[in-house]
């Protein structure tokens, strides 16, 4: 994504993480953890998000574990702080977490 974003204050990231339940803000990062039934919905839904931030030109460090797969996201562009963009992509991976039976 092309555009300059500017980090969030303390305030707007805790407001906007009212809007995202079992997403947190730790270290310069949006975090999020999810569990799955298996191994292969939580690979599934790495691919999903691989699709996602290649549609918004903004990606976020996924580990992926057997039932387990973790999100973090901040943007380098903006002194690896949280911005707007890191808020619209973890909007865009709650959308489709449900679907991927996380939990």
């Amino acid at each position: 994504m092309a555009a300059q974003a500017e980090p969030l204050t303390d305030k707007e990231i805790g407001d906007r993480l009212a809007e995202l339940p079992g997403w947190t803000a730790a270290d310069g990062r949006l975090r999020r953890d999810y569990r799955f039934g298996g191994h292969l919905p939580a690979a599934v839904m790495v691919m999903h998000i691989a699709r996602i931030q290649e549609e918004l030109g903004h990606h976020a460090d996924l580990t992926l574990g057997y039932n387990r797969l973790s999100v973090a996201v901040c943007t380098h562009s903006a002194g690896g702080r949280i911005t707007d963009l890191d808020f619209g992509l973890a909007r865009r991976i709650e959308e489709i977490a449900p679907a991927h039976g996380a939990r």
